[in-house]
């Protein structure tokens, strides 16, 4: 048995490194020159820096991200900032706070004036738990209360994990996120950042990982179509020729949905997507801790600082993706400063990069169109942030959807007297 993982961004290789772990053969094809999906970086001239396409906020409590940097040896590849909490810049009313959650699952910190959003009480922050109760048809701001704890964390976290608007996204899709991280303390809840940028932290390692465990990752070879023979996958149609499969192959499809919805019939994935902006601007290298900014009331919603250079993320960004470059570097600069005020200074060099399509909508009629890793054909399997994984489109969503795919197929081919299967390594 052979494993055809189509698409090598994270929720492919994922799929591919579960598998090669357990010795399963499989073989991964990327349309593009360079595995990495939305999760790559690249010298960017203009900036004389090697930037991200897009920044992508990672809490400590992601058990799915850290299984799969543990796998690849790169477990020590994200940084933590040097303050603790969450720290936010409150542009509306001209102010600087830090969110502190105790390290515990006892929430005492709601208790301390000094740990909570100003202008909050302890009361307020039950709200949380009433996302828990939400219904499949609920939405954030139709679940939590208007106030200061909405405008200033809320809010923020949910466009942000979402990257939908807070009074259309699915109030069950941040619960998701909640529960793995702020309702377990604050030792799950510590925002991470790549040390140097995320092809070093998620791409390359696990290339190299692969590489060890003899899995061929086939860069530009585009799958265009798959075959079906008795109602299952019998070869995949290649720019370069049609490759037949082995009766006992899998296939697993790990792309995005649209090219999805057009290879399986039948296939009706969320059609409704979201664009996100990213600014990315030169500053000074200095020997600092990296560090990170909420911002509140202006044009950027996240401010990234690692050594070398400032990088923004506005997400569920409608009415800004179709702006000059250049207006949205002049918005998202002065957020860089207001955020780290020892950056003032003119507008330095910069990069803007705009996904008009970076993920899903995540509103409940959108979630409840997600499919599931199974489908009519019994040696087809999805993977995807987009498929239903329980958790928004993130990287750790698409992460689980590879590593389930993986254990699916593990389970196909046990069935099948073709693999041995073997359980997962849970880590803390």
């Amino acid at each position: 048995m052979t494993v055809h993982i189509i698409g090598g961004g994270l929720a492919g290789l994922a799929a591919a490194v579960e598998l090669a772990r357990t010795g399963v053969p499989a073989v991964v094809y990327e349309a593009t020159p360079r595995p990495g999906g939305r999760c790559r970086a690249f010298h960017e001239p203009a900036l004389d820096r090697v930037i991200d396409n897009g920044n992508h906020l990672v809490l400590s409590g992601n058990r799915n991200v850290r299984r799969y940097l543990d796998l690849i040896g790169a477990g020590d590849r994200l940084a933590a900032p040097a303050r603790p909490g969450f720290r936010f810049v409150d542009l509306e009313q001209n102010r600087e706070f830090t969110v502190r959650p105790n390290r515990g699952r006892l929430p005492w910190w709601v208790l301390l004036s000094g740990r909570r959003v100003p202008g909050t009480g302890p009361r307020d922050y039950l709200a949380l738990r009433r996302l828990s109760k939400a219904g499949p048809e609920d939405t954030v701001a139709g679940v939590v209360p208007p106030g200061e704890l909405y405008r200033c964390l809320i809010e923020p976290l949910a466009v942000s994990a979402l990257n939908t608007p807070a009074d259309e996204a699915s109030a069950r899709g941040l619960w998701a996120v909640v529960e793995q991280t702020l309702a377990k303390g604050g030792a799950q809840t510590v925002p991470l950042i790549a040390r140097t940028d995320l092809a070093d932290t998620f791409i390359n390692p696990a290339l190299d990982f692969l590489h060890r465990h003899r899995v061929t990752v086939r860069t530009g070879m585009r799958v265009k179509a798959l075959e079906f023979e008795d109602d299952r996958i019998a070869a995949l149609e290649l720019d370069q020729g049609t490759l037949p499969l082995a009766p006992d192959d899998q296939v697993v499809l790990a792309v995005p949905p649209a090219i999805a919805a057009r290879l399986v019939p039948g296939l009706t994935p969320p059609e409704a997507d979201e664009p996100i902006v990213n600014g990315h601007f030169a500053i000074p290298f200095k020997e600092e801790p990296h560090d990170i900014a909420g911002i509140v009331g202006g044009t950027a919603h996240w401010v990234f600082r690692r050594p070398g250079i400032a990088s923004t993320t506005v997400s569920a960004a409608r009415g800004l993706v179709d702006a000059p470059a250049e207006e949205l570097a002049a918005l998202l600069w002065a957020d860089v400063v207001k955020a780290f005020p020892d950056l003032a200074g003119p507008l330095p060099a910069y990069r803007i990069i705009k996904e008009k399509r970076a993920t899903i909508r995540q509103t409940p009629a959108d979630e409840a169109r997600r499919p599931g890793c199974p489908t009519p054909y019994p040696n087809l399997w999805l993977a995807g942030d987009w498929t239903a994984t329980g958790l928004p489109a993130t990287i750790e969503g698409s992460l689980l959807s590879g590593f389930r795919a993986a254990d699916h197929v593990r389970a196909a081919g046990a069935s099948n007297g073709k693999v041995r299967a073997r359980p997962r390594k849970r880590l803390a």
